[in-house]
């Protein structure tokens, strides 16, 4: 069985999916894939049962309505631990994220890193084809969650990841409730707060070519609004050392 579990979670994504997919079968042939459909009004689902037809290390799972970001990983993981992989990578269905990084980054993960963050806000890493606005939220987002978190990540709310499955076995997942961004930030935290090795590689995110974003208002304020809890709770407790954090230049 292959030790790589690619999580590919998708709502309304029929005009990116099949040439993401082909992107990531070129770049790590060797890993496994699975698509979480949350039933795509579009036929994003149907199509990806056609593409897992000719492809035996593609899986899809079906779930019955919209049930957010953060579930849909939370599942994927599930299905990770339970077939034992060793580990399971996060990545947009849009095409914003290159599969091309994912060889750095699982290497990464090999020598040891907790968790491997592909990050635009590192040297060398960048963000194409954004409105100043989306920059402009995506930069104070991340810099809020820093000083409130008291964070070391430059790039907390990315979606493009690599996680040893035996880290995530560390954590309470069942006590994860974040959707969105704020999914994102809240299992970096807890695996920069425990002491766990978070490692930044630098991307080269590009906006989606087709199809809608998912960002909406609530997004960003269910974010806003759980930091802000978690930071005032944070402090009430001395920062723990974070030795292990260090960014790919």
């Amino acid at each position: 069985m292959a030790e790589t579990l690619i999580i590919l979670p998708t709502y309304n994504e029929i005009e990116s999916l099949e040439r993401v997919l082909g992107r990531i079968r070129q770049s790590v042939p060797q890993a496994d894939v699975l698509i979480i459909d949350d039933s795509s009004p579009d036929g994003t689902g149907r199509l990806a049962d056609r593409l897992a037809a000719t492809d035996q290390g593609l899986t899809v799972l079906h779930r019955p309505a919209k049930d957010g970001l953060g579930r849909a990983y939370l599942a994927g993981f599930a299905y990770a631990l339970e077939r034992s992989y060793h580990y399971v990578v996060e990545i947009d269905a849009d095409g914003s994220h290159d599969p091309a990084d994912l060889s750095g980054m699982l290497s990464l993960a090999a020598a040891g890193a907790d968790l491997v963050i592909g990050s635009r806000w590192v040297r060398g890493g960048s963000v194409r084809n954004w409105p100043w606005i989306r920059q402009l939220v995506s930069r104070a987002g991340n810099a809020y969650s820093r000083v409130m978190l008291r964070s070391s990540i430059h790039d907390i709310t990315a979606g493009f990841r690599v996680y040893r499955t035996q880290t995530l076995r560390t954590l309470d997942l069942s006590a994860v409730s974040s959707q969105g961004y704020c999914f994102q930030v809240e299992l970096a935290w807890r695996l920069e707060r425990a002491g766990k090795r978070v490692v930044e590689h630098p991307i080269v995110f590009t906006e989606r070519a087709a199809g809608r974003s998912k960002m909406h208002l609530g997004i960003v304020v269910e974010a806003l609004l759980r930091v802000t809890l978690w930071g005032i709770a944070g402090r009430r407790r001395p920062k723990p050392a974070s030795p292990a954090f260090r960014a790919e230049k």
